[in-house]
């Protein structure tokens, strides 16, 4: 039992495992590499993660540093250890044998998919942490960059959603002078639950940060 193609949430990993005595075996992939990362098929199956490297799979993490460039953070090969350390964070990119060779007739566009060295873009922000790695989200939408912190979206949504009376929530980033953005979120309760929620989007703010410390 497979859960892939967007974030698994932990309450809906729990439920799943409650009705069928399942763990649900959460991958990442996208239509260009096909499966890249996978957690295992026999071991212990974190929430929020999505493994390490399938074979013949490469993966690293790259960041920007201050003069705008790229940074090695580290790199995962299926056979050998990580190089990077615990907790670094930035854009996944990936190496290997499934990996496409190109987008039909858009030269462009594979030129900018592809770095200079051959690994393909994946536009996703990641971490490594505690041996596996964790998808934070889209780069360009589902990370809010607020008072100098890199704050995910899928991160503090899967922690609203371990809330009994929330069945579904979205978190994005509010544009402000100050801050840059501040986080926001839109919750769905579950009938005849009522919030009336005091708190200000700073402390909001504080509370993403200790969520992703």
């Amino acid at each position: 039992m497979v859960s892939g193609s967007a974030a698994l949430p932990e309450p809906v990993m729990r439920r799943w495992q409650e009705i069928t005595g399942h763990t649900l075996l959460e991958r990442y992939g996208m239509t260009e590499i096909g499966m890249a990362l996978s957690n295992p098929l026999h071991g212990p199956r974190l929430p929020g993660c999505v493994g390490t490297p399938l074979p013949g799979t490469e993966v690293r993490i790259v960041s920007q540093n201050m003069d705008g460039k790229s940074e090695l953070k580290g790199m995962n090969m299926a056979s050998s250890v990580c190089l990077g350390k615990e907790g670094q964070e930035g854009e996944l990119q990936v190496r290997g044998t499934s990996v496409f060779k190109c987008y039909w007739n858009k030269p462009e566009a594979t030129a900018e998919t592809f770095t200079e060295d051959g690994w393909l873009k994946t536009g996703d922000t990641a971490a490594y942490k505690d041996g596996v790695y964790r998808i934070l989200g889209r780069t360009s939408v589902d990370i809010i960059k607020s008072g100098g912190y890199k704050i995910s979206a899928l991160e503090v949504e899967r922690h609203l959603l371990s809330h009994d009376d929330i069945t579904d929530c979205a978190v994005l980033g509010k544009p402000d002078p100050v801050w840059g953005e501040r986080v926001a979120a839109i919750l769905t309760l579950y009938p005849g639950k009522v919030w009336i929620l005091f708190l200000c989007i700073d402390q909001f703010f504080v509370f993403a940060k200790y969520l992703l410390a």
